[in-house]
């Protein structure tokens, strides 16, 4: 299994950025997918989880901010980040939760595997 992020970079606050993961050596199916942050001194959070269906869910810090979408026959996923704040500033993750089929987050946060990473840096 390979997750491999894209599209990370710095931008001004208000700003937008676009991550894609592509997954390979797995078909991601029905499974759980989605983004997970973290910044130094703080914990990992779960950003945003998609299922198969379009189910969502949301970190309350990122509601009406960004936005997960899928792409299931070509096994990607992205995240629209708009309106960009310093705090946003962190390395995101793309995951996945191979056999899980609901929209969790805590699933995420507690079996998601994980890519290498991209950095996003928001100024202000």
């Amino acid at each position: 299994l390979q997750l491999q992020e894209s599209g990370g970079g710095s931008v001004e606050a208000g700003g937008s950025l676009r991550l894609s993961c592509i997954v390979s050596r797995l078909t991601i199916n029905s499974y759980l997918v989605g983004w997970v942050r973290q910044s130094p001194g703080k914990e990992r959070e779960v950003v945003a989880a998609i299922d198969a269906d379009g189910g969502t869910k949301y970190a309350d810090s990122v509601k009406g901010r960004f936005y997960i979408s899928q792409d299931r026959a070509k096994n990607t996923f992205d995240l629209q980040m708009d309106s960009l704040k310093p705090e946003d500033t962190a390395m995101y993750y793309c995951s996945t939760v191979p056999g899980v089929t609901v929209v969790s987050t805590q699933a995420l946060a507690d079996y998601g595997l994980l890519g290498h990473g991209t950095q996003v840096t928001v100024s202000s």
